[in-house]
């Protein structure tokens, strides 16, 4: 069964149009007229960004827009979101290569060659590779925002400050300080090494 990659025939104006859909309100649907009235973006060639969008799951079927959608226009998690959506839309590639972020562009065009069967100097795999490429600007793979949220956090946006996230969990952190005491009988040099620790660590 033929396998098609999402692309778009102007993979240049995707960061644009990325960039206008975290400073616009989020609409109730992503409509051609949307995108030339609202994100200022005019032309056949521009509306290619909607089908791409539902490729890669900021939009659903019906040009809503997503939970991702709405989590990448977060600051705390734009690229982190935009590396699922990368993964989402491209599934084919990664589970061929987890790492598909990660490789040069001659190897990604040689993944995907292998996956449409595409001759490769194909206009098409130029485009894939480009789009892939591109998306991938605005998206990081290595991001640790996974450990640190829970999935609902992410798809709802409620990113709290990390401190915070431990305080919400009554999280209490606890030292343990060993000490190696010098061999004295004066109580002098206890009573000033107790001291020491009492004013400097005890009480911060």
């Amino acid at each position: 069964m033929e396998t098609k990659l999402p692309y778009i025939s102007y993979p240049a104006c995707i960061s644009r149009i990325l960039e206008k859909i975290k400073e616009a309100t989020t609409p109730d649907r992503f409509t051609p007229d949307f995108l030339d009235t609202k994100l200022g973006f005019k032309g056949g060639n521009y509306k290619q960004f909607i089908p791409l969008a539902k490729k890669i799951g900021l939009l659903d079927t019906d040009a809503s827009p997503t939970e991702l959608y709405k989590s990448f226009r977060n600051i705390k998690t734009s690229k982190f979101s935009m590396a699922q959506a990368i993964k989402k839309g491209y599934p084919e590639i990664f589970e061929r290569n987890e790492y598909a972020n990660s490789l040069s562009k001659k190897e990604l065009e040689g993944l995907i060659v292998q996956i449409t069967g595409l001759e490769s100097k194909s206009k098409v795999v130029k485009l894939i590779s480009q789009t892939f490429e591109i998306l991938k600007q605005n998206a990081d793979f290595e991001s640790k925002l996974s450990e640190d949220l829970s999935e609902a956090q992410i798809k709802t946006g409620e990113i709290k400050d990390k401190k915070e996230n431990y305080k919400d969990l009554g999280l209490n952190l606890t030292y343990t300080i060993n000490l190696v005491l010098p061999k004295s009988e004066d109580p002098a040099v206890f009573n000033a090494i107790f001291s020491s620790l009492r004013e400097n660590l005890l009480r911060k």
